[in-house]
């Protein structure tokens, strides 16, 4: 979810011109797509789900499960997406070809290798930078070095729950929330995005530095406390002036005596 919002803001187009494939387990791809603001059918018209037979269209209506169903479409010779998300698990999915002709497509393709380990994600940071003639926008589920090509060095970046929860779990903590809502997450992953500068996306960047990470997990926080407010969520009233600065000192920061 964060990564679609990084890239959202990374891109000058809006989610509404978008059309996204996803060749994934099923259910992480309904989560995903929930988070739009588009009426539930307009959302469906932009998502085109593969599973483990294939395109989710209407010819295999008898043989689907009734949540996949909805899903359905009537099958088009060339959907041209602008957006491939693989979370399936299935590696090496991304072929050439494939990354080719989304490159052929787009000016910035949005290639999305999410699937742990390194050995099934879809394709490799390499792979899709070298495929796109470097045009790329790529981000992966395991850990990839910076890839040089060309005059430019790109840094993957690495769809890693490590950014979301650390600051997810203290918003929560020190606003006291009684229950986890939907919208706190949505919140979490607005103030990542948030933190995202026109410097790391122009080195192929679609987070802040994971160096920063006390000072990106104090933002996320501050976000998920106040709408843990905002909902009547909190219990640790009133709230404090400035989320942010209390979120910090909120924090462990170990320190070791010298023992002899």
């Amino acid at each position: 979810m964060y990564t679609m919002l990084c890239c959202c803001i990374s891109l000058p187009l809006f989610w509404k011109n978008r059309l996204a494939t996803w060749n994934s387990r099923i259910h992480s791809s309904f989560e995903i797509s929930k988070q739009t603001n588009m009426p539930l059918e307009e959302t469906r018209k932009k998502i085109w789900l593969v599973d483990s037979k294939g395109l989710i269209v209407s010819s295999r209506l008898e043989s689907l499960q009734h949540f996949k169903k909805p899903w359905a479409h009537e099958h088009e010779p060339a959907i041209k997406p602008t957006i491939l998300i693989g979370t399936s698990g299935q590696g090496r999915t991304f072929t050439k070809e494939v990354v080719e002709a989304m490159a052929s497509l787009n000016e910035k393709p949005i290639i999305f290798s999410l699937s742990n380990p390194t050995s099934q994600s879809e394709c490799t940071a390499e792979e899709a930078y070298t495929w796109s003639q470097g045009r790329a926008i790529f981000a992966s589920g395991s850990p990839f070095d910076p890839f040089e090509y060309g005059d430019n060095v790109f840094v993957p970046g690495q769809a890693n729950n490590a950014y979301i929860f650390p600051g997810l779990g203290l918003g929560l903590i020190m606003s006291g929330a009684i229950r986890v809502h939907d919208d706190m997450l949505l919140a979490a992953a607005e103030a990542l995005a948030g933190q995202v500068t026109q410097e790391n996306f122009d080195k192929g960047l679609l987070y802040p530095p994971f160096k920063n990470i006390r000072k990106i997990s104090a933002h996320i926080a501050a976000e998920v406390a106040a709408k843990a407010y905002e909902l009547g969520l909190a219990t640790r009233l009133p709230p404090p002036k400035d989320l942010v600065k209390y979120a910090e000192s909120c924090m462990y920061s170990p320190a070791y005596r010298t023992y002899r």
